[in-house]
């Protein structure tokens, strides 16, 4: 079976290592899978332009192989006094323990954001990056056309059968159906993430059914017997999160790192929406247990990511795992401490 996916990407093995934001996908960790044949990813969804191009720079620096960006699609979002009033009450003891501040957080607008989103969009442009890839959403048809104008292929995350619908009918090149295994935030932006919690195994063979776009599996792969099991079930690769997330070159924290390394037969992991006001899957802590009443009210992505953000650098700078978002996929048993390179090995050469 030929692979269109491959072919298009121009890539030599159906692995694409997971975008994650926040500094864990270095231009290390996305030059190495991209050299050993995969598609490196750079999770530009926190940064703004300046910090945009750079990362691309250095990922071309490093490496002459295709490799792609993924960009956070805003949603409308406002800022309701009341509701960021209560979330700071709730968030006091945190910041108490660890001697921070708890003084007022400087959020940006909804407009702003928007801006940084359109700005990033012109340096992928610029920069020829070859894929783009897209969560929480589908950007607007103008950015999809320009990006395509350019020779950027084009990628969506869906987390349902009629948002990988919806993103074949914009225009966009493939999905990456996301199950409800992946660690990190749900790309849910149509159902609510009840109804977008489904099991990879289920999501795949009812997506390729329906869509004639390139299917990419994503949530709880990680090794060669999940991606095998994916591409029998029509997906043409598979995206790694959390295998990616513990290989050396990675930027996560070592503690993070370790959270997912150690004590893996105990350690669990869960959805919150404690850390960011939106849903994602991380290993269980006593953050996560203690805003449990309350996280239901909080508010929504990215102003409660800004809310907890002193929270969580003090955590991690006091060496305290409890406090930390731990994100992490359902099955953390596999993670090793290795390359990247190494990992491509294992991924493409074990049967």
């Amino acid at each position: 079976m030929t692979n269109r996916l491959l072919e298009a990407l121009s890539i030599s093995h159906p692995i694409i290592q997971a975008p994650m934001a926040g500094g864990i996908t270095t231009a290390e960790l996305v030059t190495a899978v991209s050299e050993a044949g995969g598609l490196g990813m750079i999770g530009a969804g926190y940064l703004n332009a300046e910090s945009t191009r750079h990362e691309i720079e250095e990922v071309k620096a490093g490496t002459d192989k295709p490799f792609g960006i993924n960009l956070f699609v805003p949603s409308p979002y406002q800022e309701e006094k009341d509701v960021i009033h209560r979330a700071q009450l709730s968030l006091q003891p945190f910041q108490e323990k660890l001697g921070v501040s708890g003084a007022k957080s400087e959020f940006i607008s909804y407009e702003q954001t928007l801006k940084v989103f359109l700005d990033q969009v012109k340096i992928v442009i610029e920069e020829q990056v070859p894929v783009c890839s897209f969560t929480f959403g589908i950007p607007s048809p103008d950015v999809i056309q320009s990006l395509k104008q350019a020779g950027t292929y084009t990628i969506g995350t869906a987390t349902t059968l009629s948002e990988a619908m919806a993103i074949e009918a914009v225009g966009m090149d493939a999905v990456v159906l996301q199950g409800s295994e992946a660690g990190g935030h749900r790309g849910n932006f149509m159902a609510g993430v009840e109804q977008s919690m489904i099991g990879l195994m289920a999501l795949i063979p009812q997506t390729v059914d329906k869509v004639q776009i390139p299917v990419i599996a994503a949530g709880g792969i990680m090794d060669r017997r999940g991606v095998l099991a994916a591409q029998c079930l029509g997906a043409q690769a598979a995206q790694l999160g959390t295998a990616f997330l513990t290989c050396k070159e990675s930027g996560a924290n070592i503690l993070h790192k370790q959270a997912i390394l150690e004590g893996q037969q105990e350690d669990k992991t869960t959805l919150t929406r404690a850390f960011s006001g939106k849903a994602a899957r991380g290993i269980e802590n006593d953050f996560i247990r203690d805003m449990r009443n309350v996280e239901q009210k909080l508010p929504d992505f990215p102003i409660q990511n800004t809310l907890t953000k002193s929270i969580r650098s003090a955590a991690a700078q006091n060496s305290d795992r409890n406090m930390m978002s731990l994100w992490c996929g359902q099955n953390p048993n596999l993670a090793e401490p290795i390359t990247a390179e190494e990992l491509m090995h294992k991924l493409v050469d074990e049967a």
